[in-house]
């Protein structure tokens, strides 16, 4: 139906349509000038999910939408309400499903590293989850890869964003919380909006300026313990929260090349050949670290280890990345970027019920701050959606 302005068109009907013929002493008698066929009427309901011939009910007149060009039986109710109920909320599951698996990978995998090394789950999130990309862009007609240009690119990307973040992630872990480290990690758009700026001349404006600033604080909050351990003595590269201060400067530059990335390579296929490629150099590490499972003690895992490994690279890698380019393809990624906040809570919510973590009284202010600046660095491009 055409966009112009809908007018109502009246048709009487005379006599009445009813289900049942009516007795021939109610017809109406004929013209003398000799007898007129009496007319059939038939109407074809065009309905939402399909059509249906339905003989309209006892009237004198039926009411009918149209717009110069057809016409349409006035629906005197829309989709049922449970229906419409349940498709908004399979919507916004779908929009929230990628940061919760993200924030709860976090808790899974936290708890599963003493018993496998870090390098071992970093390298099982990444080469099973980027071959079942690949196998599901190469379903959908997705193209490989081809030349030197576009595998390159990957590679680097691969090095970066899957290797060095993930790498970096597991290497933080085993000396921070995942609530604390997911925030850490989610305050990567300030980096982004500063490299952004620099190598697109991306503005942010004045409350994106403010936010960084915020942020800054945030982050300084977030890394008293790392600098309590520097003054104590002890190396910085101790600290959990450094490490998942670089984990989230690795993603920050991984972002930023992927632009580059995309002008070689299909971007759904380039993720999944990311990850498969920078999993391997960490299963490398795997092995010259001596990690458990690569050193005789995998058969100490229990299903629930092993359901929490399956959990962190199907859900918190593939199904999680495939998801949310679904979302991507739909809508906007400031809007999305938007939610970034939902990680870093779904992560201290689960640590907090699964693994008894807790944010010092700094940590929870630096915490808030970063996740309030994360907002005011996207504000800009936000509100100009609207």
């Amino acid at each position: 139906m055409s966009a112009a302005a809908p007018f109502r068109l009246f048709l009487p009907l005379h006599p009445p349509l009813a289900p049942r013929r009516p007795p021939a002493s109610a017809l109406p008698s004929l013209p003398r000038h000799g007898a007129m066929p009496r007319p059939r009427v038939r109407l074809r309901l065009h309905l939402a999910a399909g059509s249906s011939e339905t003989p309209p009910q006892a009237s004198d007149e039926l009411d009918f939408v149209g717009t110069g060009t057809d016409a349409d039986p006035v629906a005197e109710e829309g989709p049922a309400p449970a229906l419409a109920a349940t498709k908004e909320w399979w919507e916004w599951a779908l929009l929230v499903s990628p940061f919760f698996f993200w924030g709860t990978a976090m808790v899974a995998m936290k708890g599963v590293i003493p018993k496998t090394g870090p390098f071992f789950v970093a390298a099982l999130r990444l080469i099973p989850a980027g071959a079942l990309v690949v196998a599901f862009a190469a379903a959908r007609g997705r193209k490989q890869p081809s030349g030197w240009a576009a595998w390159g690119a990957i590679a680097a990307f691969g090095l970066v964003d899957a290797a060095c973040f993930q790498g970096f992630l597991t290497e933080g872990l085993q000396k921070t919380s995942a609530g604390l480290g997911s925030v850490i990690i989610d305050s990567q758009p300030l980096t982004v909006a500063i490299l952004a700026a620099l190598f697109f001349g991306e503005s942010i404006g004045a409350i994106g300026a403010g936010g960084l600033v915020l942020g800054v604080v945030g982050l300084l909050l977030l890394e008293v313990p790392a600098l309590s351990v520097e003054e104590n003595g002890a190396t910085v590269w101790g600290s959990g929260e450094w490490w998942m201060f670089l984990s989230a400067q690795s993603m920050a530059i991984g972002t930023i090349m992927v632009r580059w990335v995309s002008k070689y390579s299909d971007p759904i296929m380039a993720t999944g050949w990311h990850m498969v490629i920078g999993g391997i150099p960490l299963l490398v590490i795997s092995v010259l670290n001596h990690d458990p499972a690569l050193n005789g003690h995998i058969q100490e895992l229990t299903s629930s280890d092993i359901l929490a490994l399956g959990y962190t690279s199907i859900f918190g890698s593939a199904i999680s990345y495939g998801v949310y380019f679904y979302n991507a393809t739909r809508g906007s990624l400031t809007t999305l970027s938007s939610l970034t906040f939902l990680t870093p809570m779904f992560a201290s919510i689960f640590g907090f019920i699964y693994l008894g973590e807790t944010f010092s009284p700094e940590q929870i202010g630096g915490a808030l701050l970063t996740l309030v600046a994360i907002y005011m660095v996207n504000y800009k491009s936000i509100v100009g959606e609207k």
